[in-house]
């Protein structure tokens, strides 16, 4: 192309050839080749080279604007575009539209992105999303158990968790995302944490055998991969995300966000495994936690942070604060936010989610960069470990998401699964007044009626819990697609079987009624992190009167909805069984599969349940241990055909 040029110039006589005129030529040459070919963007170079040729070539803007999460309510392509803005979330409940489908999920995702490809190095954005028991924001997606109920067989069965995640990550991609704050690795010690349900287990090794969700999710890491370096198998995969780093379920009193007072070998001991074993299986995120260790804020710690997950665990994926999580460095919030911005950015998070006031945050790193105040060299770690990320996913060759996975959003495959999960996930506690007498499974026929009551019967809301839809959930059967335990009771029944409902009642009712058996469905309402908090974990109005008035009149089931253990020895007299469901997600028939004996009863307690709060913390292993039920408690039944 050059010489043709000289060529053309010199024939035309427009111009003396000279040096000059030859450096000009040369200097108009260079941008067309470099058009031609950049390395950062050729896959078949490695990826460290790709990474250098990119860092090489951004400013100190562009490098901050990598470092910033904003969330979906504030961002638009022209955002993107003037600050290189580096991630986008979606907040608990945070939709592009009421009951958004996949396809606007996808064009809403795409538009966005668009904005970033259009800036000078066209890096494009990675878009996050909370995905904690199935695609949960999302209108007709498959909405899982929560952790709580997913460790049934006391960490037997790690392969069913690792199918739940590569089905999660199929609905995600479905959508048009590529990123999940998910899996939630903490260790809750005390369940009167209002996070609870989100941990798998009070035992470590569980929580460590749970982290098969991660593969799951991510995909496999090939033989020979670097320890701690990110990967994900590009297509129907997501980025990880392991959180709370760390001890966020070990807080006094289970406080949410609070103070985790333990030494260094017990934080290291308990809190710490499941750590080791996600950096060991590529994890690419890390998300770190609002609690404190002993009076210092994670957010702010660097010995953890940096010099023990970064330098000691060998993890090359980035760090990510949480929602506002370097304001809550200070008491109150954004108190000193210069300090705050310092302290978080110097302990070693290298992406920060700052929602809403991304400029601020922005002017006030760049301020401190300028001035040697923080580093760039941290600057420079923090955008590395980034782009890595974004590499090793394959967001630079396939930007855009097309709407090829959106017929699987909510698919029967999925739900099918979500029903297996559920009956695995239930745990019997009570079967019957005597061991020769047990009053599970139920027959399917019965000359007389069947009495179903309880405010969580027919409630899809009720049974799916918190971060379901919205970040606190909510109640009601409209809040998606799904089957109640009272459908899937009429569903399992044979159809002469006559099945009364009623939310609440009152004794005469039910002498009145001519009733073979009861099941009584009642628990927690949804909630979510602070909100879900509990000095006295009991079970709320009127669960404990329908509970009293039903099981003192006629031989019944009860069927705990809850996100953890709570307050029911008082009542398990009068109790002919009691089954621990938990939070089971949309697919109630699964509850009732195990109830009629379709399939037999196999999960098995990861939490202690205890007799009074007064006991709590009270884990397996403790000196005093008295527990209502011992942890990996749980009584088994065999499959029938009922009649």
């Amino acid at each position: 192309m050059f010489s043709n040029r000289l060529r053309i110039a010199m024939k035309m006589g427009s111009f003396r050839i000279s040096l000059l005129s030859l450096l000009l030529l040369l200097c108009c040459y260079a941008p067309i080749g470099e058009a031609k070919y950049l390395k950062y963007k050729d896959p078949n170079q490695p990826l460290n080279a790709r990474l250098r040729d990119l860092m090489q070539r951004m400013t100190l803007e562009e490098k901050i604007g990598q470092m910033v999460q904003i969330d979906l309510t504030v961002a638009t392509p022209e955002i993107l575009k003037k600050y290189f803005i580096g991630s986008l979330l979606s907040g608990g409940g945070v939709v592009p539209a009421p009951r958004a489908s996949a396809e606007t999920w996808v064009n809403t995702v795409n538009e966005l992105q668009n904005g970033s490809l259009s800036t000078r190095l066209g890096i494009p954005m990675i878009y996050g999303i909370d995905a904690v028991h199935g695609h949960n924001n999302v209108y007709n997606a498959t909405i899982f158990p929560h952790n709580v109920g997913l460790a049934f067989y006391i960490a037997r069965d790690p392969l069913l968790v690792r199918r739940i995640g590569e089905a999660t990550a199929l609905e995600v991609r479905a959508t048009g995302i590529p990123y999940v704050f998910a899996p939630c690795i903490a260790v809750c010690r005390d369940p009167r944490w209002g996070r609870c349900y989100e941990s798998y287990s009070e035992d470590h090794k569980v929580v460590q055998a749970m982290t098969e969700i991660i593969p799951g999710l991510q995909g496999d890491i090939p033989a020979g991969f670097p320890k701690g370096v990110p990967f994900v198998d590009y297509g129907t995969k997501v980025a990880a995300c392991a959180k709370h780093f760390v001890g966020d379920g070990g807080t006094h009193n289970g406080i949410n966000e609070n103070n985790t007072i333990i030494d260094y070998h017990g934080l290291l001991s308990i809190h710490m495994p499941a750590y080791y074993d996600s950096v060991i299986k590529g994890v690419s995120t890390i998300m770190v936690s609002y609690s404190s260790w002993n009076g210092k804020k994670m957010h702010a710690n660097y010995d953890l942070v940096t010099k023990f997950l970064k330098d000691y665990l060998k993890f090359r994926g980035f760090v990510i604060s949480d929602w506002q999580g370097i304001d809550r460095i200070t008491n109150p919030p954004h108190a000193n936010y210069s300090y705050s911005v310092q302290a978080g950015v110097h302990a070693g998070i290298d992406m920060v989610m700052v929602p809403y006031n991304y400029t601020e945050f922005i002017d006030d790193l760049t301020y401190q960069v300028k001035n040697n105040i923080i580093p760039m060299s941290r600057i420079d770690d923090a955008v590395r470990r980034i782009l890595r990320v974004k590499f090793t996913m394959g967001l630079f060759e396939h930007p855009l998401a097309d709407l090829s996975l959106a017929h699987l959003v909510g698919c029967k495959m999925h739900r099918e699964l979500a029903r297996e999960a559920v009956r695995k996930s239930l745990v019997l506690l009570k079967n019957g007044q005597s061991t020769d007498k047990p009053l599970l499974p139920l027959p399917k026929k019965t000359s007389k009626s069947i009495l179903v009551a309880g405010s969580h019967a027919d409630n899809l809301g009720y049974q799916c819990g918190g971060w379901t839809i919205t970040w606190q959930g909510q109640g009601g059967n409209n809040i998606t697609s799904g089957t109640t335990i009272l459908d899937a009771i009429k569903a399992t029944v044979d159809p002469t079987t006559n099945v009364v409902y009623t939310e609440n009642l009152d004794l005469d009712y039910i002498r009145d009624g001519d009733f073979s058996y009861a099941i009584v469905v009642v628990g927690e309402t949804p909630y979510a992190e602070t909100g879900g908090d509990s000095l006295n974990l009991t079970i709320p109005s009127p669960g404990p009167t329908i509970i009293q008035n039903v099981c003192s009149a006629i031989d019944c089931v009860v069927v705990l909805i809850s996100g953890r253990p709570v307050v029911i020895e008082p009542y398990v007299p009068k109790m002919g069984a009691l089954v621990a469901a938990w939070l089971p997600g949309t697919e109630g028939q699964g509850v009732a599969d195990v109830l009629f004996g379709d399939y037999g009863f196999t999960g098995k307690l990861s939490r202690t349940w205890f007799k009074t709060v007064d006991q709590l913390p009270m884990n397996v292993g403790d000196e005093n241990y008295d527990p209502l039920f011992p942890f990996g408690f749980g009584l088994t039944t065999q499959p029938i055909n009922a009649s």
